[in-house]
């Protein structure tokens, strides 16, 4: 029963990490614009995401350009884009595998060896659907301190953290923690020895031996 409450808790927080994934994918808000600086401009905020650029004026009215061209974007913000693809692709396939493994369902439920290597199998795909988003956001993430703390970049481009960057550092930490979880939900196989045979009791000797 135990292993069984950790695996529902795997999955459930392996389940809501992926749900995040594909919500700070979907954000524009992977980086904004930073007022930093002496000039201090506060009747728009800009923000830039995987997909799109937006502007939010001071009267709460949002607008929002989808980028022209995929070959004209940075190299690495296209291998963001791959890596936040490839981890909420990941999540799907390891959330159907951690259903079939899971033992509150019916499948399966004449093999269940097969059926706990199943869950594990979910929870180290959920473990690198997890990696994926980890390495995808830190990596954005670097950019973006690396720019605003360079030198030359001008005061009025540089950009500070977005909401979607710690969505996904939040996203990613929970698929990890619960493919942890689904794979340490397999009970360890107990070392069964064979039942000992009890030996007869020697009749009682009459002190002569027979031939």
């Amino acid at each position: 029963m135990a292993s069984g409450g950790l695996q529902l808790l795997g999955f459930v927080m392996a389940f809501l990490g992926w749900i995040g994934i594909i919500i700070s994918t979907a954000m524009p808000q992977w980086k904004m614009a930073s007022y930093a600086g002496d000039n201090i401009v506060t009747a728009q905020a800009l923000y830039e995401g995987l997909w799109m650029s937006c502007a939010m004026q001071s009267t709460g009215q949002i607008q929002c350009k989808v980028y022209d061209s995929l070959l004209k974007l940075e190299g690495s913000l296209q291998a963001t884009r791959a890596l936040m693809v490839a981890s909420i692709l990941l999540g799907l396939v390891g959330m159907f595998v951690a259903v079939t493994g899971m033992k509150c369902m019916k499948c399966m439920e004449d093999d269940q060896v097969k059926k706990m290597r199943m869950a594990v199998f979910g929870g180290v795909i959920f473990i690198i659907s997890g990696l994926a988003a980890l390495v995808a956001t830190s990596w954005y993430g670097n950019r973006v301190a690396r720019a605003f703390y360079d030198p030359f970049t001008p005061v009025n481009t540089r950009f500070e953290f977005g909401s979607a960057l710690f969505i996904g550092w939040a996203a990613s930490s929970l698929a990890l923690l619960g493919g942890s979880f689904l794979c340490c939900s397999c009970p360890r196989r107990e070392t069964s020895y064979p039942p000992t045979r009890g030996y007869p009791k020697n009749a009682s000797s009459t002190g002569k031996d027979y031939v």
